[in-house]
């Protein structure tokens, strides 16, 4: 699941040691994610995961040919012949293996809305960051008195974004 800590190779020597840190926060919190996921969630993914395998393919091949077979060869005992026992197996089957699907469907949902809010979060920190970081070096270029070409737009550029107005608008 998780990737071991390897030796540093070429391409992870090249990695600042801020983002070697992120990586290793997101390892960790996918870790702590992974870990605190109740017993019958995991269940839940197992079987997901299970019956969306090949070997579930082949497996049910097997049983439904097998049945097939069985209650259409000749000489053999037919305890099926309409197929209506294999037709509610299928059924049945279908009814949960899509609510387990579901129930999987709906972690994967949450975990991907709080890594939206996070991914929000984020933006809305670096947008305020990089405003901060224009006014500062705008008064610096007025205090040395360099022209620059777009102060038309530095009104614009140096307004902070509340993330209530942005909703808002969205919503809209």
């Amino acid at each position: 699941m998780d990737e071991p800590d390897r030796p540093r190779d070429e391409t992870s020597a090249n990695l600042s040691s801020t983002l070697r840190r992120n990586i290793a926060a997101l390892r960790r919190l996918r870790r702590e994610e992974a870990s605190s996921i109740d017993v019958q969630d995991k269940i839940a993914n197992a079987i997901t995961a299970f019956a969306g395998s090949m070997r579930f393919v082949y497996l049910h091949l097997a049983i439904y040919g097998s049945w097939i077979v069985v209650n259409t060869v000749p000489g053999l005992p037919h305890f099926d012949p309409s197929y209506v026992m294999l037709a509610m197996a299928a059924s049945v089957e279908a009814i949960f293996l899509s609510t387990f699907v579901l129930i999987s469907q709906n972690r994967a949902m949450a975990t991907t809305d709080k890594r939206d809010d996070l991914d929000l979060h984020i933006n809305l920190l670096a947008e305020h960051e990089l405003t901060t970081l224009i006014k500062l070096v705008t008064a610096i270029a007025d205090k040395l008195e360099v022209d620059h070409e777009i102060a038309d737009e530095l009104p614009e550029v140096t307004k902070d974004v509340a993330p209530e107005d942005v909703l808002r608008e969205i919503r809209k």
